[in-house]
């Protein structure tokens, strides 16, 4: 248990993607939950595309992250000291505890306890932010049904291979799109895509076109940009787009143009959706239950990239969106 509480500051306002420069690390006393509050020791840091948003002075769904105060972060913890007599000391928790070595927080910085027999660090990712995105967005936006075909964009990463692998049990057909190789394997060995491509590498639309030929029913696209812009042109009538992330664009400072989609969303009939997760409270823990079941059941594959240290946290949002990760990016500090 450490003595101190080390802490990673936002220490500058990030133009666009936050780069390790942009924060700062310092270690104060360990604080003292006040009245109803609660002391967590963190073990797990969580690292999520969502921390470039709240990191930004971007227009955003949330108030930005004050300057010289711990980045907002999930992470996994134990509570050691608890003066909230619903929370009891020696439970494991998930919820908005920053990023640093403890966090003295009311009881509603709790997000979900984590109780379900999965592995601890499962609960940052499967059973997180990232696996209720993947289902509820899969699930409630894009509506899929049994044999339907359903794109996905960063297909490999947290959210991505949850979303594919959520396809295949509801009995459809994921069809994924990464930027490497070895991910484009994974994809098809480990997370049961019906195919994958590299869409750095490969003519993917071409291949798309050849893949599903009537279209496709339901994209789930985290990147936005061309890549967007080319599977618009590719989805079936009555199709459902599922808009949760827009990685591909570094900035929004000045809104990017592209091409004009009225017609294809007109002809098509297409149903486009925004999707932040927050958004669905009532519903998380339908979805744990779910995901739980199915990693019981040997049906989800978790991929996990672990760092330790720290020291790690400032780098990890730019290594994130380079697409260095291999699965759930998370920091271990316990």
């Amino acid at each position: 248990m450490p003595d101190r509480n080390r802490r990673v500051l936002l220490s500058r306002r990030p133009a666009g993607i936050p780069q390790a420069e942009d924060f700062s690390l310092d270690a104060v006393p360990v604080p003292e939950p006040g009245p109803g509050e609660i002391l967590v020791r963190n073990l797990y840091l969580s690292v999520d595309p969502a921390q470039r948003g709240w990191a930004s002075a971007e227009a955003n769904y949330s108030q930005p992250v004050p300057l010289g105060s711990p980045m907002r972060a999930l992470a996994v913890g134990i509570v050691v000291r608890s003066n909230a007599p619903e929370v009891a000391e020696g439970e494991f928790l998930y919820g908005w505890f920053g990023w640093q070595d403890y966090a003295a927080v009311p009881v509603s910085a709790i997000f979900r306890r984590a109780t379900e027999a999965v592995p601890l660090s499962a609960h940052a990712g499967l059973l997180g932010l990232n696996g209720l995105t993947a289902h509820l967005g899969l699930t409630v936006l894009g509506r899929p049904q049994p044999g339907e075909t359903v794109l996905v964009s960063t297909a490999a990463g947290a959210v991505g291979s949850l979303v594919g692998q959520i396809a295949r049990n509801l009995g459809c057909r994921p069809i994924g799109l990464t930027g490497d190789d070895a991910k484009v394997a994974r994809c098809r060995e480990a997370f049961g895509f019906a195919a994958a491509y590299n869409y750095r590498t490969e003519d993917w639309a071409a291949a798309l076109a050849r893949e599903a030929p009537d279209g496709v029913n339901v994209y789930f696209d985290n990147v936005g940009g061309p890549i967007l812009d080319a599977a618009l042109r590719r989805m079936a009538v009555g199709g459902r787009i599922v808009q949760c992330g827009t990685a591909s664009v570094a900035s929004w400072a000045e809104t990017p143009t592209g091409p004009r989609v009225e017609r294809e969303i007109l002809t098509r009939r297409l149903v486009w959706s925004g999707f932040v997760v927050l958004d669905h409270k009532s519903r998380l823990e339908d979805a744990v239950a779910a995901l739980a079941a199915w990693y019981a059941d040997g049906r989800i594959t978790l991929d996990e990239d672990i760092s330790e240290g720290i020291e790690a946290a400032p780098g990890a949002i730019a290594s994130l969106y380079r697409g260095e990760n291999r699965g759930k990016k998370l920091i271990f500090v316990g």
